[in-house]
């Protein structure tokens, strides 16, 4: 099979780094990091606070330019497209995001407005079109009871709902999801698991890349893992590979006890042999 050239994109990669850092001055906030994600693919970005994960997110997500290596988004190379036109293409829900939204801002609206990447209706129009889609998008999350109220009324979890059927909207080729169940409390937490469990499991969903400090927080169905430590990556590849006691221990510093159970995964920190031989 021939090699492809530099600015040749594989077309069964929505997502390919090779060698992909980010620098802020003299601070390396993620990388080097070679990475490929398929259509079919769920993927999972797990690692401690400062590990770089938002940071390659954002690069993922076009919003960032690489400071060294090769970028692929949806087969366009970072630094030879227009930016703004391949975020039409990605799905995005942050915590940042989530934070920018007035609180007097309509969910519906909120929803609708993701078509022309804005928040805040103006004098966008829209059509019946439209209005059916946003509310298929809440739909999908459980989430179109909400489509009346304002965004300052919603509860944490369900702002993250609303968040992710905005992302949504457009019907991205490419979904990333950026820690969205932080905050939320366990019937919230339990609650958006069981909808992305149902995106992931579903064929006809995009490829989704999910990131999270918590294995607690990996929902059923999803595919591939990759951990990072420090900017670097610990371990890519088939979740049941990758997502171990041994990894996560390197990756957090200490030593990691694993359970999976019906299909969910739990940690804890393992108890020191002082502290065993105390509680006997």
């Amino acid at each position: 099979m021939p090699l492809r050239g530099e600015d040749a994109a594989d077309p069964d990669l929505l997502i390919d780094f090779a060698n992909v850092s980010l620098r802020r001055g003299n601070q390396l906030l993620v990388g080097p990091v070679t990475w490929s994600v398929e259509l079919d693919e769920r993927w999972v970005v797990i690692g401690p606070n400062g590990a770089g994960k938002t940071s390659l997110l954002r690069i993922a997500a076009a919003l960032e330019y690489p400071s060294s290596g090769t970028a692929y988004v949806l087969g366009e190379k970072l630094g030879r497209v227009d930016m703004s036109e391949l975020r039409s293409r990605v799905g995005l829900s942050s915590s940042a995001l989530s934070q920018r939204v007035p609180d007097d801002e309509v969910v519906r609206d909120l929803v609708l407005s993701a078509s022309y990447a804005v928040l805040g209706r103006w004098r966008e129009e829209y059509e019946d079109v439209d209005y059916d889609q946003a509310i298929d998008m809440l739909e999908s999350v459980g989430a179109e009871h909400l489509a009346e109220r304002t965004y300052g009324t919603l509860s944490e979890g369900e702002r993250k709902r609303v968040l992710i059927a905005r992302s949504m909207m457009t019907d991205p080729e490419l979904l990333l999801l950026d820690e969205p169940a932080a905050g939320l409390d366990l019937g919230g937490r339990e609650e958006l698991l069981a909808r992305l469990e149902d995106l992931a499991l579903d064929p006809d969903a995009p490829a989704l890349v999910l990131v999270t400090h918590h294995v607690e927080e990996i929902p059923r169905g999803f595919s591939h893992c990759m951990i990072l430590s420090e900017g670097g990556v610990v371990d890519a590849g088939l979740l049941p590979d990758v997502l171990t006691a041994e990894n996560l221990s390197k990756a957090f510093g200490q030593s990691i006890v694993l359970e999976v159970s019906d299909g969910r995964y739990f940690a804890r920190r393992a108890r020191s042999r002082a502290a065993h031989r105390r509680r006997e």
